[in-house]
């Protein structure tokens, strides 16, 4: 994940998604089980390397150290440009033992050989257990092997501000006609005022809500990927945001994490955020003054269909190059399932975590403050159970998602539409496989 600011990574998929990667994959199987002969402990002190970007990691890992003097670990914060750090280390043979990585960057990564089996350890194929199915499954690439810890994911929901609504006297939405509904009303109240904004550099928040609407963007079948980023259900998604956004009832000129858009909030100039259950210390954090002010509802849903959709969510990585297999297991392991490990990177960074254990942790259990003592995680652990876990990620997805923000940024702009930035996104995934020689055709 990147920071809590500005991450924009998703998770999640079934195992069968994990197993067609593999698929997509199988030069690099190889060289990750030769990386991997051996899990033996180190004969004296280590000191191991991890990179990730969550806020407040380095008090996490302090902890860690403090009672683990023969196993220290350095932790560096490369939120500003995580993938392209990553790249850079693995060109130059430098790279960390261990480093986050978002669900939907491990495929891609995987075809650069740029991770370790470390299934030679048992406590490592011993942690399945401890962690929410379809994480591990990910994690695993369809139980092939432990490339990855999970870390947390990012069940999305609805945040309001419950008073500007009740100030307009507009209902709160629980479909998504209804949020349209509620955007006419809130700016005709106050042309100032807009319901959210549509960063259209965010491709991750988008395929979030391509996600909730059952949208297959992946599938696997006959020896070839089947690409369907331009489905009839992301179509449906892409039209109701460009209605929005043809009414100017949406603000399309903010960027995730901003501070321009933490000050559009500040004024009061938005009522409404789509996201992630990472989000909540966001506003906690930036907007202090309208603690509150703020609910956390479930996200809008298509009619029936009651699905919520994920956005972010990391692992940590057992990186090509490491020196302490046995070491970084043991670390990894214990960063991601030790409930007083699991309870700091809540407070602190504001990760859901992927283990089991780490949902019923007492502070996921407890009204938050800033949300007017608020449950707020029991909305986020329903929405997770509502999440289709069947979605999966392409080997490719980096340079699908830079086309789509492209395309999506012409769209803002004015030239073309949002349908036009999936058939783009489409052509791109397509053209991406092609040049990989990964067998790939258009899906239905």
């Amino acid at each position: 994940m990147t920071s809590t600011v500005t991450r924009t990574r998703l998770a999640v998929a079934a195992a069968t998604a994990g197993i067609v990667v593999l698929a997509g994959c199988s030069s690099s199987g190889s060289s990750d089980k030769a990386s991997a002969s051996s899990c033996e402990p180190a004969k004296g002190k280590v000191t191991l390397q991890y990179w990730n970007t969550v806020p407040g990691m380095d008090k996490v890992v302090d902890l860690w150290n403090k009672q683990h003097p023969n196993v220290q670990v350095e932790t560096k914060n490369i939120s500003n440009d995580q993938y392209g750090t990553l790249g850079n280390a693995l060109k130059a043979n430098k790279a960390p033992d261990l480093a986050q990585v978002g669900y939907d960057e491990l495929p891609n990564l995987r075809t650069q050989s740029a991770f370790v089996d470390a299934s030679a350890c048992k406590a490592a194929t011993a942690a399945e257990s401890k962690f929410v199915p379809w994480t591990w499954s990910q994690t695993s690439f369809g139980g092939t092997g432990v490339f990855a810890i999970p870390q947390d994911t990012g069940p999305m929901a609805l945040y309001v501000r419950s008073d500007l609504f009740k100030k307009y006297d507009v209902a709160v939405p629980t479909t998504w006609d209804e949020y349209a509904t509620a955007a006419e009303k809130l700016h005709k109240a106050d042309p100032n005022l807009d319901i959210t904004f549509f960063d259209p550099n965010n491709a991750e928040w988008f395929n979030g809500l391509l996600w909730q609407n059952d949208a297959k963007m992946y599938g696997y079948s006959g020896d070839k990927w089947q690409v369907s980023v331009d489905s009839a259900q992301s179509k449906q998604v892409a039209d109701y945001w460009q209605k929005l956004i043809s009414e100017k009832v949406v603000r399309t000129d903010l960027a995730h994490g901003s501070t321009q858009m933490y000050a559009a909030y500040q004024k009061d100039q938005l009522a409404t955020y789509v996201g992630a259950a990472w989000g909540y210390s966001m506003f906690r954090d930036n907007l202090p003054k309208q603690a509150g002010k703020w609910t956390i509802v479930p996200m809008p849903t298509w009619g029936a269909n009651g699905s919520s959709g994920d956005w972010g969510g990391s692992t940590v990585a057992f990186m090509k190059g490491g020196k302490h297999l046995y070491e970084s297991v043991e670390f990894n392991t214990w960063l991601n399932t030790d409930p007083d490990a699991l309870a700091l990177e809540n407070k602190l960074g504001g990760l859901y975590p992927a283990a089991t254990a780490g949902l019923d942790l007492p502070a996921l259990k407890q009204g938050v403050p800033y949300y007017n003592n608020q449950k707020i995680f029991d909305v986020f652990a329903d929405a997770s159970k509502k999440i289709d876990t069947s979605f999966a990620w392409g080997p490719t997805q980096k340079t699908v998602n830079l086309a789509l923000q492209d395309a999506m940024a012409k769209a803002a702009a004015g030239s073309g539409t949002l349908d036009d930035a999936l058939a783009t996104a489409q052509a791109a995934a397509l053209k991406s496989m092609k040049d990989q020689a990964i067998p790939a055709t258009a899906g239905k």
